[in-house]
């Protein structure tokens, strides 16, 4: 069986809400990001990992890549046309999406006192509407590789509900309303019953 290291309320959501997707059962070590517990896992403290066995994995979406690849599930094959459009995108809502919300983090509470510069989070919430609505224009169907939901509909939903708890300004109508619709799945809402810390 999977633990799942890491807290609810973390990247760690992302890996839980997959599992939850494919029906995979899975333990949850809560740690918190930077404790002494996560560090057994990953001598950075950084989470999630995922335990697999006697493997360790770390990365939200090397784990969520992992998992599909395994699995056969949440994405396109690997070598394929598909998986490459697919992989463009995940690439693209980390840099994006994720990499600005963590900047914002970082000045808000990541880094020390002293090298925080919160008026930067002004430019990254202005860099995270603008590629808000260039995920709103692509997004055509159900999901956002089409017919089929994969990895890059987990990461674009966590990072959209992650700026909503970080105040950054609203997503467009579309892309609210399709948030929403995905936050209504039962395994989004599985994930989110786990312990949260």
């Amino acid at each position: 069986m999977y633990t799942v290291v890491g807290a609810t309320k973390s990247r760690g959501f992302r890996v839980m809400w997959m599992l939850e997707e494919m029906g995979i059962t899975y333990d949850q070590n809560p740690a918190a990001a930077r404790s002494d517990e996560a560090k057994k896992f990953n001598p950075l403290g950084k989470i999630p990992a995922l335990v697999d066995g006697n493997d360790v994995l770390t990365d939200s979406t090397a784990i969520m890549t992992y998992l599909g690849d395994k699995h056969g599930q949440l994405t396109a094959p690997a070598g394929t046309p598909a998986r490459a459009r697919q992989d463009a995108l995940t690439f693209w809502l980390i840099d994006e999406f994720d990499a600005i919300l963590w900047a914002a983090a970082k000045h808000t509470f990541a880094l020390p006192e002293a090298e925080r510069m919160p008026a930067v989070k002004d430019s990254l919430k202005a860099e995270f509407v603008r590629s808000a609505a260039v995920l709103s224009e692509r997004l055509d169907g159900p999901f956002l590789m089409g017919d089929q939901m994969t990895i890059p509909d987990i990461l674009a939903v966590h990072c959209i509900n992650w700026s909503i708890g970080a105040g950054f300004p609203s997503v467009d109508k579309k892309l609210g309303t399709w948030a929403k619709g995905m936050r209504e799945r039962p395994a989004f809402k599985a994930a989110q019953t786990k312990e949260a810390t």
